[in-house]
């Protein structure tokens, strides 16, 4: 009788996927954000910018987000990430950058001065609102507590 022969190659291969997946998932999972005394940076996926506080415009609570045009993300379930184009600036190449942990809580619209948006909300509604009034404080420029 002959043995059966092991394909290690195909066990490695399989493990080394799930992996990955995780990895992506874990990384999609939420928007990570990392707050310096000049910028925050925010991390999702493979979705990543940074905000300079001194090219803050504006910022304000939102209900929903205006129609957009999908240029590159993704939205599933209560999420959205990624590059997006307002209808009405199809004209323009002025993108839209969306970080939307959930869709059903305020959003945070960030203007710069250069008028690029951005829409951000987090997992947890109170630290959402904790990261707005850092936001408002950095907008009127007090520094970092």
């Amino acid at each position: 009788m002959g043995q059966k022969k092991i394909h290690w190659f195909w066990n490695i291969l399989i493990v080394v996927t799930i992996l990955i997946c995780f990895c992506a998932f874990a990384a999609h999972y939420k928007n990570w954000t990392r707050i310096e005394p000049g910028n925050m940076t925010i991390l999702s996926g493979i979705y990543y910018h940074e905000l300079k506080y001194a090219d803050l415009d504006k910022v304000e609570w939102v209900e929903k987000i205006p129609p957009m045009v999908r240029l590159n993300g993704f939205s599933a379930f209560e999420k959205g990430k990624g590059v997006y184009q307002e209808f009405k600036d199809t004209l323009t190449d002025r993108k839209v950058y969306v970080f939307v942990d959930n869709f059903e809580q305020q959003k945070i619209r960030l203007v710069r001065q250069d008028r690029s948006q951005l829409y951000l909300n987090l997992k947890d509604s109170l630290e959402t609102v904790q990261l707005f009034d850092l936001l408002q404080k950095k907008l009127k420029g007090s520094p970092l507590d």
